[in-house]
């Protein structure tokens, strides 16, 4: 069970990555052409971050599934789906219906679902939470980048 619950959490952040890489797109006209808050980080510290979460992300969920219970195991990959589907929901609207409310309100919802895979981590691994740690933050703050965008534009 723990080689099952192992593989879906993999399947869970790989769902992630390629919804990402499906919606997300910083180089058409139309994102050029926004009004960006003026803390936005420079575009290479996306390209830094990104992998480093979604390589934590899936460190956690194995590391869970094969330290915890199943309740745990099966809370923590229910929450992570759940937030997942409100960072992919975020992409879609802010990029393609260019929906920038209802794409901040998804981020937002994103990113309150962190705090419990933070705690359920912190019961598997400490070592491992901590390095989750900069995940929710990057969340957090792309949250206030969404509704910087919104207020802006």
């Amino acid at each position: 069970m723990k080689v099952f619950t192992s593989i879906i959490g993999i399947a869970l952040i790989g769902i992630y990555v390629i919804g990402s890489g499906l919606w997300v797109n910083t180089g058409d006209s139309w994102y050029r052409t926004l009004n960006a808050p003026s803390w936005q980080p420079p575009a290479y510290i996306f390209g830094i971050i990104w992998p480093y979460n979604f390589i934590v992300l899936g460190i956690s969920a194995v590391s869970i599934a094969q330290r915890l219970s199943s309740t745990w195991t099966y809370s923590y990959l229910s929450i992570l789906a759940i937030s997942i589907t409100f960072a992919l929901t975020w992409a879609y609207q802010f990029y393609r219906p260019h929906n920038l409310a209802t794409a901040t309100l998804a981020l937002a919802l994103c990113a309150a679902f962190t705090l419990p895979l933070l705690i359920i981590t912190a019961r598997a691994s400490m070592v491992v939470a901590i390095a989750l740690v900069p995940y929710q933050l990057w969340v957090i703050t792309a949250s206030f980048l969404s509704y910087g965008y919104m207020k802006r534009n």
